[in-house]
């Protein structure tokens, strides 16, 4: 058995896909073993992986799969990015955007808000991005296994993020499920976790448990995850490129919020939240940001138009109508999104 202890090295490998015989090009990071044993992270890795070398090729083999049918990823270990987060002009712009917005911004989000701003601003955000993270391209056939198994994704991103944003519309379209850990401006709680696994600080990152990869960079997480669970299926049309053009609009319309933790945060729950959402709801949009200001881990359940996930949220509220929250450390369920930020705020802080 190979070790990989210690590499955490960004690398441009060809993933193959062993039906279709196609392959793709994206930058993933390899998961050391013994960052996935260490004591934080334990509880959020599961399963187990056999990897063997050859020729400076790895392969995954994951032991999830039935008999003798295995996904195996061929990886050829080619070339490193030496690429840091703060070296990307948009990643710089970002850093510079922040303090601006936090500055000019809607100031303490646990106070009263004015209702109609809120709604009016999130609304034409939600306009900006319109043809993108409304509807499941993936039909009510699909997502089956994901509706009564936890789900096997986690995606370390903020919500005022526009590559971030880039990645949630393409999940809401493939109508995953998945685990969102808030790393907010400010953040100490899961930004270190994602220093851990791969190596620098840069959002969003993916960690697909299914088959042990982790992955930055929003364009090439979007690309394999229309590879990996599309079923054959592309991007909708712009969904890529049109994030340099209008994925900021939501960033400054909402003045920042879901950009940097709230200062009386509390902490952690023992059990992750449960939101209903898709990407693009105005309402939703107002309880994740406050997610993320709050740094609480949840399970995101997307349900855009044609959702497989929509009997599920039925079922739990009598309703298909989001956001919907369900935090099992309290037995809290509502759908009301006023009544969930004043939950959130009341329960979350240092102060409750």
């Amino acid at each position: 058995m190979l070790s990989l202890a210690g590499a955490h090295s960004l690398h441009h490998p060809e993933i193959f896909h062993h039906q279709s015989n196609k392959k793709i090009s994206f930058q993933w990071a390899k998961i050391p073993l013994n960052k996935l044993n260490s004591p934080c992270l334990s509880s959020r890795f599961s399963g187990s992986w056999n990897l063997s070398s050859s020729r400076r090729r790895f392969y995954a083999q994951s032991t999830r799969t039935e008999g003798d049918s295995r996904e195996r990823i061929q990886v050829s270990e080619e070339r490193k990015n030496s690429s840091t987060s703060a070296g990307t002009p948009a990643n710089s712009f970002l850093s510079l955007l922040c303090p601006l917005l936090k500055l000019f911004g809607g100031g303490d989000p646990s106070q009263e808000r004015n209702g109609y701003l809120e709604v009016a601003t999130s609304s034409l955000s939600s306009l900006a991005r319109f043809p993108w993270g409304s509807k499941s391209l993936s039909g009510n056939a699909s997502n089956l296994e994901s509706r009564t198994n936890p789900p096997h994704l986690q995606l370390y991103e903020f919500e005022a993020c526009p590559f971030c944003r880039r990645v949630r519309e393409a999940m809401t379209e493939l109508d995953l499920s998945v685990e969102v850990y808030p790393c907010p401006k400010g953040s100490l709680r899961h930004r270190e976790i994602v220093r851990k696994i791969g190596g620098k600080e840069q959002f969003p990152f993916l960690v697909d448990l299914n088959t042990g990869i982790s992955i930055y960079e929003s364009g090439d997480i979007v690309k394999y995850l229309f590879q990996q669970y599309g079923q054959g299926r592309n991007p909708s049309f712009g969904l890529l490129e049109s994030t340099l053009f209008t994925g900021w609009v939501p960033t400054l319309l909402r003045a920042g919020r879901g950009m940097t933790v709230w200062n009386k945060a509390g902490l952690e729950p023992p059990k992750k939240l449960e939101l209903f959402s898709y990407e693009n709801n105005a309402y939703a949009r107002i309880v994740r940001e406050a997610l993320c200001e709050l740094e609480l881990p949840y399970v995101l359940h997307n349900v855009g138009e044609g959702s497989s996930n929509s009997e599920l949220l039925l079922k739990a509220s009598g309703s298909k109508e989001v956001p919907y929250l369900v935090d099992p450390n309290t037995g809290f369920r509502l759908g009301d999104y006023k009544k969930i930020l004043s939950y959130l705020f009341q329960t979350y802080s240092t102060t409750s």
